[in-house]
């Protein structure tokens, strides 16, 4: 059983993923009322987000719903995708990397279908890891977060305790869904305060157990 471990959120924190304003671009060139797209595929983004829909049944709703050719289609998804994955958060990245063999290493994702070969392909996040099961993904779990499940599953994966993980989200409700299953956990904000806060969270005696505080 790991003793100390750390798992962290993806979008927002190891990825940097503001809005290109893709469907914005997709509805004026389709001649779409604005907020078209979201609500043509709402229910089909929610598939794969818990992952009931696979990547081809995605593109087929998007070219029947959108009423787009082929290549339209193609082009559409490369712009998704382009939003999703964003940027790397280079300094954290490479910081985590440092982590492998002082504590356990997990990842938490609210993700997509087709989420974990495309990060793994373009920012290793693989390698981060001592094992692929230690990277959850909603699309595969079938559970988002904050339900609590999702971080059940994260400490499950990682063979852990809550009270000895720290988790590190950019989204308040899931910091405090985290903290509300005896978490650690901490709001990201910037790499030097989140840095500060695993060295901290490294630094102190692994909990057997009993009251949790908050942090």
């Amino acid at each position: 059983m790991a003793e100390t471990c750390v798992i962290l959120d993806i979008g927002g924190v190891l990825e940097m993923t503001p809005d290109t304003g893709w469907e914005r671009r997709w509805e004026e060139r389709l001649a779409l009322p604005p907020g078209t797209v979201h609500e043509r595929m709402r229910d089909v983004w929610r598939a794969g987000s818990i992952g009931s829909i696979g990547e081809r049944e995605v593109r087929e709703q998007l070219t029947v719903r959108l009423g787009l050719d082929a290549s339209r289609t193609e082009a559409l998804v490369a712009d998704l995708w382009a939003e999703y994955l964003g940027t790397p958060n280079e300094e954290l990245i490479a910081y985590v990397r440092g982590l492998r063999g002082t504590c356990g290493i997990g990842i938490l994702s609210n993700s997509f279908v087709g989420a974990r070969e495309r990060e793994a392909a373009l920012y290793r996040f693989d390698e981060l890891v001592e094992h692929a099961g230690h990277i959850v993904y909603s699309h595969e779990l079938g559970i988002e977060k904050p339900d609590p499940r999702a971080f059940e599953a994260a400490c499950a994966a990682l063979g852990a305790r809550p009270e000895n993980c720290l988790f590190i989200d950019d989204v308040a409700v899931n910091v405090e869904a985290a903290r509300a299953v005896g978490m650690r956990a901490h709001l990201f904000e910037d790499n030097a305060r989140t840095i500060a806060r695993v060295e901290a969270h490294l630094a102190a005696p692994a909990r057997a157990g009993g009251a949790v505080p908050p942090g």
